[in-house]
């Protein structure tokens, strides 16, 4: 019987890379609330996640020689693209960071960053009490 690690984690590896991801993103736009024309910027966690998903579930390929054309990859980095932020109330100077938003959403996605290392460890828990019973 083979163990499929990645069938094993689930999707909290992938939730995981993209909460840290959108936490720099948030964490960006909270240090620059009082920067002038800065633009806040998120990302689309949900369309983000089911594209890193999508991408880990293709086979992986290699170029061996330079002559193979180059690989078709999946959208990820347009997925994972910092997305611009309608802004409610943007500031005189061109800002559009709303502070109590942003720290709001920097509350939020951290405890479920948290919350995905938890299942993460869970997970990870419950293999090596498996493997340790053998």
């Amino acid at each position: 019987m083979s163990l499929s690690l990645d069938k094993a984690l689930g999707i909290q590896p992938a939730a995981v890379q993209v909460r840290a991801q959108r936490l720099e993103l948030l964490a960006s736009n909270l240090a620059n609330a009082d920067t002038p024309n800065y633009k806040a910027q998120d990302i689309d966690f949900r369309s983000a996640l089911a594209t890193q998903v999508e991408r880990d579930d293709l086979l992986r390929l290699e170029q061996t020689q330079q002559g193979h054309l180059p690989l078709p990859r999946a959208d990820l980095d347009s997925a994972m693209a910092p997305l611009y932020r309608i802004p409610s109330q943007p500031a005189l100077d061109g800002n559009t960071v709303d502070p109590q938003f942003e720290r709001a959403a920097f509350a939020e996605n951290a405890m479920q960053f948290q919350s995905s290392l938890e299942f993460l460890n869970r997970r990870v828990s419950g293999i090596r009490s498996a493997l340790r019973k053998e």
